[in-house]
């Protein structure tokens, strides 16, 4: 029975293979956060766990200036459009990226007092974000050209190496250090230094080429566009909790922080269906079988949705496991932020035919919009609701992010596709309005006794089995799109 499988699994191609052991790297990064996530907030308060919230937000801002996010989409298109010199290439931009960090510690160094007052945070942690932001982008490099050889054999023990090792480390230094936050980090950047730096030396012998104004310049003139959509997409995701730590207070920020970590997980399924669904939806775009994607959209949006329910049903027992009584209240904001990992899931979904026919600039302009929108709603419904209006601030944005993006998607269908649609209009209204609808109405039932939420995931239970043979019919369907990718 194991020689079959095994002998099954080396008979696959080897982008099949890789393929698989990415997205298992990437459930593995979300389940080992998730799984230490306990830990962390029974070693924090919520104050400590705020601060460190707030710490990752700000991270997430300065990478996307320090570094111009070169390590994403740039990097990928250059490794083709330098095809025979990619190692000249890597060493290239490994370069270009320390220069850039060495520019902006100088110009840290110059204005700290300012950027401290903004940010508050510490001269410390601001040199160690940065010095983190660049082993993290050399580790980037590094994994975006593994996936790109579809070498999956170092990418996955690396990986999760590093990030288990990481975690440990904070967590022993939290019990040697009196500041748990300032522990936490140093753990982070101990360890992606020991694996990282070694990367980064390593490019730079095998490519022997630091400045390559040509690459530069290409690089640079490819990224810096997308710089406001790159930041618009974090300060969607982000700002949140800095502005609840402005307007409230730190303790907030964390038990919002929280209850944000765990509806993000579900992000591992919009993970999952993307890189299922992306190289399919491209061949039937391609070929104009538009037909053919509609019931797979049904299917993937009915799929979101009822994962999140499955959340938001178990939203207080899941806070009860992840964190003490100091962060109950983090189960109300739960629901909105689930919800809008569903919209975020159809912006993805949508977004494909803008990045087919390479409508950068409706992606960008609906991220900006979005990001815009979410500081004013934020500045304005915070202080009158406290931290849970932020939650709902979100998902109001990702709603209107999504609608965008259908809008798009409908302009481009009708212009290029003579007027056929992946998903109607009113079919995605449906599901979505349901979903919102039934989220809202489990969680009026938290205060309620508990077993009258244990009997609607009795019942949602029941339903799958009675429909087992759909949602066999449905798995078939996606499995036959892992077909299609491969040949």
């Amino acid at each position: 029975m194991l020689k079959e499988i095994k002998n099954k699994y080396f008979a696959m191609p080897i982008q099949v293979r890789a393929s698989f052991w990415f997205l298992v790297c990437t459930f593995m990064q979300k389940a080992i956060n998730v799984i230490t996530t306990p830990i962390f907030t029974r070693l924090m308060s919520p104050s400590e766990f705020g601060e460190y919230s707030i710490y990752s937000s700000w991270y997430s801002i300065f990478a996307v200036f320090i570094t111009l996010n070169l390590s994403a989409g740039v990097f990928m298109r250059g490794l083709l459009k330098y095809k025979g010199k990619e190692k000249e290439f890597v060493s290239s931009m490994q370069f270009l990226t320390f220069v850039l960090v060495i520019f902006w510690i100088s110009l840290y160094l110059l204005f700290s007092k300012e950027i401290n007052y903004l940010t508050k945070l510490n001269t410390q942690r601001t040199i160690l974000m940065i010095l983190t932001i660049w082993l993290s982008t050399i580790y980037g490099f590094w994994a975006a050209k593994q996936r790109f050889d579809f070498q999956y054999r170092k990418i996955v023990p690396i990986t999760i190496g590093v990030l288990i090792l990481g975690q440990l480390l904070g967590m022993a230094l939290m019990n040697i250090l009196s500041d748990k936050v300032n522990a936490r980090i140093i753990g982070t950047f101990i360890m992606d230094f020991i694996f990282f730096f070694g990367l980064f030396v390593s490019d730079i012998y095998k490519g022997k080429r630091l400045i390559d104004f040509n690459i530069w310049k290409y690089a640079l003139m490819f990224n810096i566009p997308l710089i406001p959509h790159y930041l618009s997409q974090v300060i969607l995701n982000s700002s949140d909790r800095i502005m609840i730590e402005r307007l409230v207070n730190t303790s907030s920020a964390g038990i919002y922080g929280l209850a944000y970590s765990i509806s993000q997980v579900m992000t591992m399924f919009n993970t999952a269906l993307a890189q299922t669904e992306e190289p399919w939806l491209y061949k039937k775009i391609e070929n104009k079988k538009i037909d053919s994607i509609k019931p797979i959209a049904i299917i993937s949006f009915i799929f979101i949705a009822i994962v999140n329910l499955l959340l938001i049903l178990l939203a207080p027992e899941i806070i009860s496991v992840f964190a003490p009584k100091a962060y109950y209240e983090a189960r109300w904001i739960i629901p909105p932020t689930a919800m809008s990992v569903y919209f975020s899931f159809s912006y993805y979904f949508f977004a494909v035919f803008e990045y087919y026919y390479e409508k950068t600039n409706t992606i960008a302009l609906a991220s900006g919009i979005g990001a815009v929108l979410n500081i004013v709603l934020n500045y304005i419904f915070i202080p009158i609701y406290g931290y849970f209006a932020a939650g709902y601030t979100t998902l109001v944005c990702f709603i209107i992010y999504s609608a965008m993006h259908y809008l798009f998607m409908h302009k481009i269908c009708k212009d290029k596709l003579n007027g056929e649609k992946p998903i109607s209009i009113k079919i995605f209204s449906l599901i979505s309005i349901g979903f919102l609808l039934i989220g809202s109405l489990i969680q009026l039932l938290y205060n309620f006794n508990p077993f009258i939420r244990y009997i609607c995931l009795i019942i949602i239970l029941i339903m799958c089995l009675i429909n087992r043979k759909l949602i066999y019919e449905s798995l078939l369907k996606i499995k036959n799109m892992k077909k299609v990718n491969e040949s």
